[in-house]
């Protein structure tokens, strides 16, 4: 497994609101981290041994690599608007941001200080608690007002996640696998949170069709005590062409006992003596259990966790943020095609 490591990050700013963000290219894995009796480790031999623990780091780096650029952007919007007033940042914010900012009255002033957890008479701190809630306001107003701002500039993100490879050989896939977006989702049918995004994961195959390639593998976790079942009764569905139908039942009705899952594959019109017979003797749980040391290996700690393109996403995303993400892949596609065309 390799990954894709940011050395830098360049902001430009094109045609006014135009943003674009840049990422360096990867460090060279041949790059020597350390000599071991006169052995040299290099990069490329430290992230194959440690690939588990360098991608939730990575991955960390690289969230806190997006809030900072985040904000970059924002600050970069209002100086744009600053500028075109002919006006320094600060001024600006108190001219158009916070003008209509007022102060707490002496009643809502009290009724904060009621709820503080401080024995200070409230003539000690009243300065403290108008400044705090001017601070607030002043942050609401500020957000507002950039989220105004985004709304009308264009912003391209090129910040990448980290990546890795993922096994997807025998793996199901909703479909081309050519399509030029590929993303796998390491679930646990038992999660609520993965119930939660399946619906907005169907959504976006059907805005994207055929850009857009859908692969799921199982991650049952050790706490969801029906969710190791659930996987291999979907695999059991799958040996008869029915594993999505089946995926999004379990999603959708939540009822996973044991008697759920024959239920469910009687709805479906299952072969069920087939079907019963391959739940009952195991038949996919090897299966299931390949993708649980596939996510362990992957340094994978829970679900959802998605790999888009290969580039590494965890947790609950919205509908929004996992568009945005899509889009940032199809443009580099499109990106790279364009420059091979030119050769």
């Amino acid at each position: 497994m390799t990954f894709t490591r940011h050395a830098a990050l360049t902001i430009a700013i094109f045609s006014g609101m135009s943003v674009s963000v840049l990422a360096q290219g990867s460090q060279n894995p041949d790059q020597p981290v350390a000599r071991i009796s006169g052995v040299l480790l290099t990069l490329g031999e430290l992230e194959a041994r440690e690939s588990g623990k360098l991608l939730q780091a990575q991955y960390q780096y690289y969230l806190s690599e997006r809030k900072v650029l985040e904000e970059a952007i924002d600050n970069r919007l209002l100086e744009n608007q600053a500028v075109k007033r002919q006006m320094s940042l600060d001024k600006f914010l108190e001219a158009e941001v916070y003008k209509d900012i007022k102060d707490p009255t002496e009643d809502q002033l009290k009724v904060y200080y009621e709820g503080l957890d401080t024995q200070e008479p409230y003539e000690s701190v009243r300065g403290d608690v108008l400044q705090h809630i001017r601070d607030l306001r002043r942050t609401k107003a500020r957000a507002a007002y950039v989220d105004n701002l985004r709304k009308t500039a264009q912003i391209n993100i090129l910040l990448e996640s980290p990546t890795a490879n993922v096994n997807t050989s025998n793996a199901y896939a909703q479909g081309d696998k050519r399509a030029p977006v590929v993303v796998v989702e390491f679930a646990d049918y038992q999660c609520p949170y993965c119930q939660k995004v399946n619906p907005q994961i169907q959504q976006l195959k059907k805005e994207f069709g055929d850009k857009l390639t859908l692969i799921y593998k199982d991650f049952p976790l050790p706490m969801h005590a029906s969710s190791q079942k659930a996987a291999e009764a979907s695999r059991c569905a799958g040996e008869q062409g029915k594993f999505w139908e089946y995926h999004d039942v379990l999603f959708y009705s939540k009822l996973l006992g044991p008697d759920d899952l024959r239920d469910h594959a009687r709805v479906l019109k299952l072969d069920t003596d087939r079907f019963d017979r391959c739940l009952d003797n195991g038949t996919e749980a090897e299966a299931v259990k390949s993708d649980l040391r596939e996510a362990k290996d992957l340094g994978l700690t829970g679900t959802p966790s998605f790999f888009v393109n290969g580039h590494f996403f965890s947790g609950v995303i919205d509908y929004q943020a996992l568009k945005d993400i899509i889009n940032q892949q199809l443009n580099a596609v499109a990106a790279k095609q364009q420059m091979l065309s030119k050769k």
